[in-house]
């Protein structure tokens, strides 16, 4: 069946409404009808073609929720009406030792809700800028939030599991102290989450004005990195970082803060590299800098299942669908706080 979204022809296109394709569902797969869908940066970049191999018509969207609207006959967990989410995979091999264990996130043969490859028209995956997606059941995640949170749940989609992920890996919890580099879409899901987990927070930013929205989210300090007393103050204090900055930036003026074993993780994903760490950054406190990739079906589940319990969603600017060009802007902009999610009801209907 074609159902509308909105998609690019070309990196250098804006988005447009376009009529897409959408298979039956199978024995195992789930029929979602999409109420909202968040925007990342990933979007852009991809939709953009500034990422290599994007696939035309490109349509974006992995923060997807809405409710099940008709399920296979070999489907057992969800059933119509169910409040459920996609995030970032559709699919993987289902065989590795990743998928054996809840990581198809690092499955060779993963593939992302949209410009992964597929046998559906058109040979690749079409994302949740659209009315409706069909997905096998093992990628669907189970939404127990209110329908009133709704579009603010969109986000934990991608940028709630991609900063959950990390923190449960390093055992973030009581009694550490969790910087967050960054206060964006990612970073603002950090605080919110490594305040829950119970970590004394320490927020990082460039912008002195963002102190006390830092502390709002959950921050228990804030420090403005282009302040050296501030940061000097910091040195050797910090069990885990997590680094959100989707720029190049000096990650050994970050690593100083850590303790003996910590960790600094990357989440951020530059255009261009970091600049390469002081290799004696490193070795004299055998700290450790490691990356991580959003997160497994099952943490993802895990993740929402803890947000619902805590109260936690992302601070979003609803938009209409037909202003998503202007979004884009506005993202590289830095104006939103702190994440767009598109109604998907300003659709054309079906």
């Amino acid at each position: 069946m074609l159902i509308h979204a909105y998609g690019a022809e070309a990196g250098d296109q804006p988005l447009v409404p376009m009529q897409i394709p959408r298979r039956t569902p199978g024995a195992h797969d789930v029929q979602i009808t999409i109420a909202y869908c968040g925007v990342c940066h990933s979007d852009l970049h991809q939709v953009r073609a500034e990422w290599a191999g994007t696939l035309f018509p490109c349509v974006p969207g992995h923060e997807i929720v809405g409710r099940v609207s008709a399920v296979g006959d070999a489907v057992e967990n969800f059933k119509t009406g169910d409040l459920v989410g996609v995030g970032c995979i559709v699919d993987s091999c289902r065989s590795c030792d990743e998928c054996g264990d809840g990581l198809e996130n690092y499955c060779d043969a993963m593939v992302g809700t949209y410009n992964g490859a597929t046998p559906d028209a058109p040979g690749h995956t079409l994302g949740g800028y659209s009315q409706q997606i069909v997905v096998h059941e093992r990628y669907v995640l189970r939404v127990r939030h209110s329908e009133s949170q709704l579009a603010a749940v969109a986000p934990l989609l991608c940028a709630g599991i991609t900063t959950w992920s990390p923190l449960r890996h390093w055992k973030v919890g009581p009694g550490s102290r969790v910087g967050v580099v960054g206060i964006g879409g990612l970073g603002h899901m950090g605080i919110k989450l490594a305040h829950a987990l119970g970590a004394h927070v320490v927020a990082f930013t460039t912008s002195d004005s963002k102190r006390e929205a830092a502390r709002a989210l959950g921050a228990d300090e804030v420090v403005v990195s282009r302040n050296r007393e501030e940061m000097a103050a910091q040195r050797g204090q910090l069990d885990f970082i997590l680094n959100t900055v989707a720029a190049p930036h000096n990650l050994d003026a970050f690593l100083a803060l850590l303790r003996r074993d910590g960790a600094m993780t990357l989440v951020g994903a530059p255009a261009t590299p970091h600049p390469s760490p002081n290799v004696f950054s490193l070795i004299m406190k055998r700290r450790s800098l490691a990356g991580s990739l959003i997160g497994g079906i099952p943490e993802t589940q895990e993740m929402l299942d803890f947000c619902a319990e805590h109260g936690i969603v992302a601070d979003i600017e609803l938009i209409r669908a037909d202003a998503i060009n202007q979004a884009y802007e506005r993202m590289l902009a830095g104006d939103v706080k702190y994440r767009f999610v598109i109604d998907i009801g300003s659709l054309a209907p079906a």
